[in-house]
């Protein structure tokens, strides 16, 4: 390598280093400038950021999508969708904390409520919605009867902390699965604009 290409390449490289860390979040920018709405979601591995992105889709872009670990400020959006991934029957602790301290921010905000969840790849039924969506996400965002899914989500093995993925794998017959469908995360979209308008 010559001194000329090697004097570029360092500098582009502290160029790189100089870009402030809040340009390297995980946010979702749509097609859409100075949007009004947001999707904040709580993952463990993506099926739930994915549904998120399906989501924002299915409103042609207008939304802007945070992962709840960039401890997103969301005071400046008129309308907010939130939704996460299900262990245990609840969503992260993340998620639940970050809902819990900000309240104010999401009370009368809150347009749409989602879940991701396995459910032992059975299809889901009134009670995912019961326990899932009416006993836990409305209640953590204070909202009223809104537009609400539950999505069946997937495992992907490489994407699980060891001990949940043995614990997962203890389940007779498990196998890694795919159940998100990118057509009903959209239609999803669509519903809660309609709503709205």
């Amino acid at each position: 390598m010559n001194k000329r290409t090697f004097l570029k390449t360092g500098l582009s490289a502290i160029g790189l280093l100089a870009i402030p860390n809040n340009l390297w979040g995980m946010e979702f920018f749509p097609t859409t400038k100075n949007t009004e709405w947001a999707i904040l979601y709580g993952t463990w591995c993506g099926t739930a950021r994915d549904a998120s992105v399906w989501i924002s889709e299915g409103m042609d872009g207008i939304a802007d999508v945070f992962d709840v670990r960039e401890n997103p400020d969301l005071s400046k959006y008129k309308h907010l969708i939130i939704g996460g991934a299900i262990r245990s029957g609840v969503t992260s602790n993340e998620l639940q904390e970050y809902l819990a301290k900000h309240k104010e921010i999401v009370k009368n905000k809150t347009r749409g409520l989602f879940a991701v969840c396995g459910n032992m790849r059975q299809p889901v039924t009134q009670e995912q919605y019961k326990n899932l969506i009416d006993n836990h996400l409305a209640q953590l965002t204070t909202s009223g009867k809104i537009p609400s899914k539950v999505f069946l989500g997937r495992i992907t093995w490489g994407l699980m902390e060891p001990d949940v993925q043995k614990q997962m794998k203890a389940f007779p017959n498990m196998e890694e699965y795919d159940n998100l469908k990118r057509s009903e995360c959209m239609e999803f979209g669509k519903e809660i604009l309609k709503s709205v308008k």
